[in-house]
């Protein structure tokens, strides 16, 4: 199949992520309407998993998907720890590491264009991060009310967002290294 379509089942499931991101936002600063934030946390979740899975199994990668990924994935962290730190759920710092992450790999970027390059594949780390996150911010949600479960999800919750960011910075900090790696190995491309 062609690297150059568009129109694909995983291309459409990250466009609904993207889509779902305003609604969180809306969901979890306007009416405080916690429940169906944690529906769209997860649908968000199902869909960033049948992406990848669909996009291998149908044979449906393609150059866009490559970028919509991720792009979907990061605006949605992004929503969640904006959403979560308005409400007091996170504390601010958390708000501001994780975005600061995605800052640091931005400015790799000209460094990898240097060598002909706009991006660096995904790695399992950084897909292990991700999904960590994903896990931990409805937990952290459902934690923001009273009782057992409420508990256990709070505990589990800040276990995962540890996890997920420990990871996060680790993978960012082996992209840096790949960014390194390749300036090292790689000829410069000359500019047209």
């Amino acid at each position: 199949m062609s690297q150059d379509r568009i129109v694909t089942i995983p291309n459409a499931l990250s466009a609904v992520r993207l889509v779902l991101v305003p609604l969180f936002l809306w969901l979890v600063l306007g009416p405080h309407a916690d429940e169906w934030a944690l529906a769209v946390l997860m649908v968000s979740g199902i869909t960033d998993y049948l992406d990848g899975y669909l996009a291998r199994h149908l044979n449906q990668t393609s150059k866009i998907g490559a970028i919509l990924d991720p792009v979907a994935d990061r605006l949605f962290i992004l929503a969640v720890v904006i959403g979560l730190s308005v409400r007091d759920i996170i504390p601010w710092w958390l708000a501001v590491i994780l975005p600061l992450r995605d800052v640091f790999l931005f400015g790799l970027v000209p460094f990898l264009r240097t060598r002909g390059y706009s991006s660096l594949p995904v790695h399992f780390l950084g897909k292990a991060a991700t999904a960590s996150l994903l896990y931990a911010f409805p937990l952290l949600l459902l934690g923001d009310a009273q009782g057992t479960v409420a508990d256990l999800a709070n505990v589990f919750g800040w276990a995962f967002t540890i996890w997920g960011v420990g990871l996060y910075w680790w993978g960012g900090i082996l992209y840096a290294f790949q960014v390194r790696r390749l300036l090292v190995s790689t000829p410069r491309v000359a500019r047209h």
